[in-house]
């Protein structure tokens, strides 16, 4: 079995997974749970866990060129360690609308602001989750219920940051730095996206004066290639007999001058 045949397979039972991992957590921390209950949902999270650690060894230790293989599937390695960025795969099937046949360029630009979208209501979702679990029974903590955290999440992916609630544990503080981290980047990709396609919008009808890509002149080079050569099907006989005759003749004058 090689890496592909595995990935192929367990594909499904992982987002499976990333479900079960989302609920578990967010019900343990919602509801704040104790006693067995709370066991019964570390459980699911740490064996969903171990899971998607799993599966990111197997497919390293699958892989052909181990180095190469971990050197571009950094995203294998953010779905093990972030399992619930798994099931920002699932919004694929919005990039994929009936009746649309978009250029190569559009399908991209679709691509990143549907997942950017996932992933940026993702982790709001799950920053919030996160600075609940770790301020909740700080005694001056002020974020202390999910309706507290998820306005505070907003508030900092954003960079607005209005200062009503704000994280005293060093875990809660942590969570920020990489909400903040992750709007930015989240806010930068998107942003530049748009501005592609403005820009594309703009001169798609005045494209006189647009440079052309070296893709696009090897393709114009190839086709006056085929242009030149359905025009003259004999131009290479004619230029193959010359030269052939050319010979004879030589040779013949050779023989003459030897007699």
């Amino acid at each position: 079995m090689n890496e592909q045949t595995w990935h192929r397979r367990t594909e499904v039972p992982l987002m499976v997974a990333g479900f079960a991992y989302l609920v578990a957590f967010s019900w343990r921390v919602i509801a704040d749970l104790q006693g067995p209950a709370r066991v019964a949902a570390d459980i699911v999270i740490l064996v969903t866990w171990a899971m998607f650690i799993a599966d990111y060894l197997v497919r390293l230790f699958l892989a052909e060129q181990r180095w190469l293989w971990f050197r571009t599937h950094l995203f294998a390695l953010a779905f093990a360690v972030i399992p619930v960025l798994r099931l920002v795969r699932l919004l694929q099937v919005l990039t994929k609308l009936p009746g649309m046949k978009p250029t190569r360029g559009a399908l991209l630009r679709t691509q990143i602001i549907v997942y950017g979208a996932g992933a940026s209501v993702l982790l709001v979702f799950v920053a919030s989750l996160a600075v609940l679990d770790a301020e909740r029974h700080s005694p001056d903590a002020t974020i202390t219920t999910f309706g507290i955290a998820l306005w505070w999440s907003c508030v900092t992916v954003t960079t607005t940051g209005f200062g009503d609630y704000t994280p005293v544990t060093s875990a809660g503080r942590w969570v920020g730095v990489g909400l903040m981290l992750g709007g930015v980047a989240l806010a930068g990709v998107i942003t530049a996206t748009l501005a592609s396609w403005v820009v594309e919008r703009g001169t798609r009808n005045n494209d006189a004066e647009e440079p052309a890509t070296r893709a696009q002149v090897r393709e114009l080079m190839a086709r006056i290639d085929e242009l030149t050569a359905a025009q003259n099907p004999g131009s290479r006989t004619i230029d193959e007999g010359t030269d052939a005759g050319g010979t004879g003749v030589e040779d013949a004058t050779s023989s003459d001058r030897q007699v």
